[in-house]
């Protein structure tokens, strides 16, 4: 088999994607056989070695493995590791021959770096959890700095280092230190296993529930209510991996000082949108939790308080898709309360972007949009006598977007809040010309 070279013109580098043909016509080159991967056929750039001595690229044998195969695809024989090695004597045969080849415009393949074993893998996982029993911080901290630096050298380093059981290693340490001593003492510790977390989401049942303890909870708010920009994104990251598989550990949360204040504080300041979204999907959790009635009402009762409702209203006007989903689930749950309805319907900003973000987001975001509209003018009906949230509503120009969703099909609860909307809405028309079609004339909706 042969593979065409062209020579490249004299003191050009040397590239695949920019080769020049000379007056002699293109120059053939034979790769030799043993250069090849048996299952690309392509030039080996990290040549590795099976259990049974075929020699492969490691790109292309990992995926192999990696679908599942057991058996090694040139002679069929059940592999006795699924650990390949690496061959340098042939990985430097191919480097000489292509330094040979040089003024035939051929590259030579960089040195690659040698991806972590499993076997090590599990002795660095070993020793954090003993630095972590000990208590030493420097040694634990220098420990998990090594998982970071594996970890963000290639994806195959991350998949070997979570499946090695990283997450929950790491869970239980930042556990240990949140008890150990003070926090200040700790914090240089603590801080480099929320990164090292971080870089391996999303987390296994063990490590969320390893996290969902009381001193795990408190370290995290610590951070939370700190002033490292950084320290606070990796901490409700994290917060909220812990929090998804056990939802009841809200009730832990609420009760921490300073929990809530610092999760408002992230939307009143972004850090990053991940950041953003990640506070109000704890947000939701709390407001939505299986905690008792009066707790959560307590809960909606302070967020109202902190002025939620008004960062919310500010931040649907330009937010991203994920965020505007997430800022209106939380709305909702709000304007289930009293005290969060009236809060909204005192925002002038509430009921235009609500309206707005109907049929422009996603289905779910209209959802909730539909569910606020339904809370918010039901009950004005009973306490307004003048209907004049209806109004409002109608002079921003729900009525038609109401009608166009019931047209476009929605799910079966929405569809009877629209109904019971439209049906409202419709008693206080004649006061009120709607807005004219034409303004709709630029909406993009998403069908």
């Amino acid at each position: 088999m042969t593979l065409s070279w062209r020579r490249l013109r004299p003191g050009r580098h040397s590239s695949k994607h920019s080769r020049h043909v000379e007056a002699g016509g293109d120059i053939e080159l034979t790769i030799p056989s043993h250069f090849r991967c048996p299952i690309s056929l392509d030039m080996m750039t990290d040549p590795v070695t099976l259990s049974t001595g075929i020699t492969y690229d490691r790109q292309s044998i990992e995926k192999w493995i990696e679908a599942g195969n057991v058996t090694c695809p040139t002679t069929n024989q059940v592999l006795t590791t699924l650990e390949p090695i690496p061959n340098h004597t042939i990985r430097k045969m191919i480097q000489d021959w292509c330094v040979e080849k040089k003024s035939f415009g051929v590259e030579r393949i960089p040195t690659p770096r040698i991806p972590v074993s499993s076997v090590e893998v599990a002795e660095i996982l070993s020793r954090v959890t003993s630095a972590a029993e000990k208590k030493d911080r420097a040694g634990c901290r220098e420990l998990v700095h090594k998982v970071k630096t594996l970890t963000k050298e290639s994806e195959r380093n991350k998949r070997c280092i979570v499946a090695n059981g990283a997450a929950s290693a790491l869970a239980a340490a930042f556990g240990a230190f949140s008890t150990a001593g003070g926090f200040h003492e700790n914090v240089g510790v603590l801080e480099e296993i929320l990164s090292a977390l971080t870089l391996i989401f999303p987390l296994d049942a063990e490590a969320s529930v390893k996290l969902g303890s009381t001193d795990s909870l408190h370290g995290m708010v610590r951070f939370l209510d700190g002033v490292d920009l950084s320290q606070r994104r990796n901490a409700v990251l994290v917060l909220k991996e812990a929090l998804s598989f056990d939802k009841q550990k809200t009730s832990a949360l609420e009760e921490i000082d300073g929990a809530l204040e610092s999760l408002v504080k992230l939307i009143k300041e972004p850090i990053c949108p991940s950041s953003t979204k990640a506070s109000l999907v704890i947000i939701y959790h709390m407001l939505n939790s299986t905690s008792s009635s009066s707790s959560r009402e307590n809960v909606k009762e302070r967020f109202v308080q902190m002025g939620l409702v008004s960062m919310l209203s500010e931040l649907l006007v330009d937010a991203e898709r994920r965020i505007c989903e997430k800022a209106l689930g939380v709305l909702d749950s709000i304007c289930g309360s009293k005290q969060g309805r009236e809060e909204a319907r005192d925002n002038a900003l509430t009921m235009p972007v609500v309206v707005k973000k109907m049929l422009r987001v996603s289905d779910l975001a209209t959802e909730f949009a539909v569910s606020i509209l339904w809370k918010l003018c039901k009950k004005d009906q009973r306490e307004d006598d003048e209907g004049g949230l209806a109004l409002e509503v109608l002079q921003v120009g729900a009525f038609q977007k109401l009608l166009l969703l019931l047209q476009v099909g929605c799910a079966e609860r929405t569809k009877e809040k629209a109904t019971e909307l439209l049906k409202l809405l419709n008693l206080h028309r004649a006061r009120l010309e709607c807005i004219d079609s034409m303004d709709f004339k630029e909406l993009k909706r998403p069908f």
